[in-house]
């Protein structure tokens, strides 16, 4: 197994304090839209950075801690990707920077806390310049023009709102830099035990999954489509253009549901209209080149679909970005810590949400709020740390689907009782009519207690994998069953792609997981063996091939090597 060492476990607890804090108090400032909430989120980051580094000294926790958050925060619900991801890795990257060249000194900690809040800034600039081309700034300097003349006061209107809104990111900066060397001091002095509480939440990052199929050869045809439709937009026919854009549009929004959400927010049809009336304005009276009406309600349209084209263009980007190849390419690269530390991160993200306070505490007494999460980040570790010592013997049976892994299994728990090994668990056994496959169900392996899981037949309301309808209430009874599991040996059958997006047994493995497990078997569909290993961090499991090796072989193999242990 890809062992995760100290610096990236404590990255990622740093990570998913950070990210905890942009998914709840982010929801909550834009959705009251409080002026300069980028500005106040960055900020929060930046103390939790800083007065961390009171505690954990390693260098290159920052940036570490950056691509966790960031990475936590493309996938909680929100059709914009690649924005946030880029500006809390450029955020931690400066950060980063400014304590290597200064040390963590108070110079360091504030040149990196401004460079930092100050991107918020150049980030929103070149954004606008990206999505809506050279005219944008045209419009902007125009608009701005005239103003002065209109208050016919002599100063340069082009870039005293620019220089004010960048005083401003200096003060965000160094306010947050003092905030966090403050609390930082206070919490290295004051040393507060983490009170665990079972207080939990209910969330789920919208990861692209499930029935969705990625695609390098599309991911490709992406990049390919938008760069090819923003170079045509000057050198075809405008109309002709028009009727490209609309067809990649329509193209995407079949493909990607998340691109499409993007079509369907009214606000982006507001902007578009006013953004075109804008530039009307300034194009027909203010500019110096003045321009029929129709010519600058073209640069409008223009600008707008440009927008558009590159708004979806990154989101479906960030969709196929999600494909398994790509985060098994980072698993085997100088990266294959990070997946690792993401699935670390997200197995503490809910828990962390739900002791977020709300944003009026944190202003109330920050010094408090840094307390808790470094009592957190401590408990965290010193668990993460533990579990990595109590790590248990895991087994994996493999093979296509009817390979007979199931059976397979039956004979190594056959064996095992037999040598006085206590099991529990769950298989899960086919349910025939005639030759043909006409369901399954699942069997406790202690009680012998059979009841329902997939069947042929159903109602809309029952989710389906594959053509079968799921027994909601089968996950429900062995949820529990697992809970309760303390033998030597505890069964997971069929781990397959129910599991791999979220559902099935997912959770209860990752409970069992967490907890001094002694030895688990599992079977695990073969097409999909690898992605299951990297979500479930399984890299330490003994496999075995039900194609490659005989059953007989494979169950006499297990039951050696267990009984062995618990002799």
């Amino acid at each position: 197994m890809q062992q995760l060492n100290e610096k990236w476990i404590k990255a990622s607890i740093l990570g998913t304090i950070w990210a905890a804090s942009e998914i709840v108090l982010g929801s909550f400032l834009h959705n009251l839209r409080i002026p300069f909430s980028g500005n106040i989120l960055t900020a929060i980051g930046l103390v939790i950075l800083i007065s961390a580094s009171y505690k954990w000294r390693e260098k290159g926790i920052f940036w570490r801690a950056g691509v966790i958050c960031a990475l936590l925060k493309t996938m909680s619900p929100s059709a914009v990707i690649l924005g946030p991801f880029i500006s809390i890795l450029s955020e931690a990257f400066l950060l980063e920077f400014a304590t290597r060249m200064f040390g963590r000194t108070f110079a360091g900690f504030i040149l990196g806390s401004i460079l930092a809040m100050s991107w918020n800034l150049f980030h929103k600039i070149v954004k606008m310049v990206i999505f809506y081309g050279s005219n944008i700034i045209e419009v902007y300097t125009n608009l701005m023009q005239y103003v002065e003349e209109q208050i016919g006061f002599q100063f340069n209107a082009v870039w005293t709102p620019l220089f004010f809104l960048l005083v401003i990111q200096i003060l965000f900066g160094t306010l947050a830099a003092l905030t966090g060397i403050r609390t930082g001091l206070e919490a290295e002095k004051n040393k507060i035990a983490y009170q665990f509480s079972d207080k939990e939440v209910d969330f789920r990052l919208s990861i692209e999954s499930g029935t969705f199929t990625h695609s390098i050869v599309w991911m490709t045809a992406n990049v390919i489509l938008m760069i090819g439709a923003l170079i045509a937009a000057s050198r075809i026919n405008f109309g002709i253009w028009v009727v490209l854009i609309g067809v990649i549009v329509v193209i995407w929004s079949v493909r990607y549901q998340r691109a499409l959400r993007q079509l369907v927010r009214p606000k982006i049809w507001i902007f578009f209209v006013l953004t075109t009336m804008i530039t009307a304005l300034v194009f027909t009276r203010l500019h110096s080149d003045t321009k029929s009406l129709t010519e600058a309600i073209i640069i409008g349209v223009e600008m707008n679909l440009r927008a558009i084209l590159l708004i979806m263009g990154f989101s479906v980007l960030g969709t196929e970005l999600y494909n398994p190849k790509i985060r098994n390419w980072f698993a085997g690269s100088y990266f294959n810590q990070v997946p690792v530390a993401l699935q670390l991160s997200l197995e503490s993200l809910p828990s962390m949400i739900a002791h977020t306070p709300e944003l009026k505490t944190i202003i109330k007494n920050p010094t408090l709020f840094v307390y808790q999460i470094m009592a957190f980040a401590d408990f965290r570790l010193k668990e993460l740390n533990m579990r990595k010592k109590q790590r248990g013997k895991i087994y994996i049976v493999t093979g296509d689907i009817g390979a007979g892994k199931t059976s397979c299994l039956k004979k190594t728990i056959t064996g095992l009782k037999q040598n006085n090994i206590s099991v529990s668990g769950i298989i899960c056994e086919r349910v025939l009519a005639g030759n043909d496959t006409a369901g399954y169900n699942l069997a406790d392996i202690s009680s012998g207690t059979r009841w329902p899981f997939l069947s042929k037949t159903g109602n809309k309301a029952q989710a389906k994998v594959g053509s079968y309808f799921i027994d909601d209430a089968s996950f429900k009874t062995g949820e529990k069953l697992f809970r309760k599991c303390t033998t030597d040996v505890i069964v997971f059958d069929e781990i397959g792609k129910l599991e791999l997006r979220g559902d099935g047994w997912a959770k209860s493995l990752k409970y069992i997981l967490s907890t001094n497990y002694n030895c688990l078997i599992l079977t695990l569909r073969k097409e999909i063996i690898n992605e299951l290993i990297n979500e479930f961090q399984l890299q330490t499991a003994v496999v075995y091939d039900i194609q490659e090796m005989e059953c007989d072989d494979i169950a006499l193999k297990i039951q050696e090597l267990i009984t062995a242990e618990n002799d």
